[in-house]
């Protein structure tokens, strides 16, 4: 019995132990974050896999290239097949009178028929070249599209680096600044300074520290808007591998003003060519209502009576053609061909208005790089100047030979200078994206 006792718990112990094993396997577990170590070539290329509105874009062009196909065979044979039942119930054709009089059965009987034709006309032929220029006008549309979504990629990317590279500033100077507040508090415990000044600095400490915070809710803001640029997973932890240095460039953006505009080259200004082929092609269609239609076909019947073999009149094969040739519309074909050119000209008036907008925007964005690319140069040695300024006056604060009211304004003057320099690296980035755009280079 001890042994029997035994086994019935060493067998609910193992029941026990494999349940326990089975919830440990099967229940949920909280969802890794997925890591992406990306560098700003990279995280371009992410979003143009991965991104909502250039998976749109891809698919616009397939949906283009599927109506061109449409339009191509409505052109080709079209053949279809029928089978057509009849049944007379029992009905006899009678000929004659009398006893001259002939009784022919009307068997049910069933036709089988095959049909191939082709119609073709002028508007056809027209159509299908209009739907080429769809799909041409389609593709420029998604090159914009990853031409966008590439810079929207890079302007969040630049951001990102430029608020580490502050929050990292910014807590050096917060270190050095607790450090004098510490010091100056000391030497108020002790009687040497007053505990105005300790209070100073306490304070300033207090606005370093909420401007550190407020930048770091800045980062956590951009990274946010990153994982949506590249249309990854929102939990994923994006590491960027790319430093700063490699792309913001002075170099790079020197080259590019100096890169002169070719205008074939802009999207906007391609789109506005293929409207113009577009409207083009329309004049042309609108010609196409006074040319004739073909229509060709061929038929194969075959006959089958259910019963005795009744007379078939049914031609096994048939061959026919038409032509049909539009003769009077009351005007209306006239009209439309009218209303055709006058849209072809307002495409190109406004093509033509278009382009010298488009030089004035290269015009405009030059300068606006030029002085973006200055004030950059110029807030980069504030920002260093200032740096060596505050390190002075924390040194010199230490040995008594400055103020609490020196340290706090210097400390002030950091904190402004960084933000001038981050706005002004922005502004370089966000000059030299807009001008590589228009100039469609990458």
């Amino acid at each position: 019995m001890k042994n029997e006792s035994n086994m019935k718990r060493l067998f609910r112990t193992t029941l026990c132990a494999i349940a326990l094993f089975a919830f440990h396997f099967s229940s949920p577990t909280s969802a890794q974050a997925q890591t992406l170590q990306l560098s700003l070539e990279q995280a371009q290329q992410y979003a143009v896999e991965h991104n909502a509105a250039m998976q749109n874009a891809d698919l616009d062009v397939k949906k283009a290239e599927m109506e061109r196909w449409k339009t191509f065979s409505s052109m080709l044979p079209q053949v279809k097949a029928g089978f057509d039942y009849q049944n007379m119930c029992g009905y006899e054709m009678v000929m004659g009178s009398g006893l001259m009089s002939m009784h022919i059965p009307m068997d049910p009987n069933g036709t089988f028929s095959v049909t191939a034709s082709v119609a073709l006309t002028g508007a056809q032929i027209v159509g299908s070249l209009l739907q080429n220029i769809s799909v041409q006008m389609t593709d420029i549309t998604r090159q914009q599209t990853e031409q966008q979504t590439r810079a929207n990629v890079k302007n969040v990317y630049v951001s990102i680096l430029v608020m580490e590279e502050t929050v990292g500033l910014l807590d050096s100077s917060l270190a050095n600044l607790e450090r004098l507040a510490a010091t100056s508090q000391a030497s108020v415990d002790v009687g040497a300074a007053e505990q105005v000044d300790a209070d100073k600095l306490q304070v300033q400490v207090a606005t370093l520290k909420s401007s550190i915070n407020s930048t770091k809710r800045s980062l956590q803001a951009l990274r946010n808007s990153l994982l949506l640029q590249l249309g990854a997973d929102v939990n994923a932890d994006v590491q960027l591998t790319t430093d700063l240095n490699q792309i913001l460039s002075v170099e790079r953006a020197t080259q590019v003003l100096g890169q002169g505009f070719d205008i074939t080259k802009n999207y906007n200004y391609q789109l506005l060519e293929q409207s113009e082929k577009l409207a083009k092609r329309n004049v042309t269609m609108a010609w196409m209502d006074f040319t004739p239609t073909l229509s060709i076909y061929y038929q194969y019947s075959k006959k089958v009576y259910f019963g005795e073999e009744g007379m078939n009149m049914t031609p096994p094969n048939m061959v026919g053609a038409s032509v049909s040739l539009p003769l009077f519309s009351s005007g209306s074909r006239a009209a439309n061909i009218k209303s055709a050119k006058i849209a072809l000209q307002e495409t190109a008036n406004s093509r033509r208005q278009a382009e010298d907008g488009l030089r004035v925007q290269y015009n405009q964005l030059c300068y606006d790089l030029a002085s973006a690319l200055e004030t950059y140069d110029i807030q980069r040695r504030n920002l260093d100047v200032t740096q060596r300024v505050f390190n002075n006056l924390t040194e010199k604060y230490n040995y008594g030979r400055a103020s609490s009211l020196e340290v706090t304004n210097a400390s002030t003057d950091i904190i402004s200078a960084q933000s001038s320099y981050i706005q002004a690296v922005m502004s370089v980035v966000s000059a030299q994206i807009a001008l590589e755009n228009l100039l469609n280079i990458e």
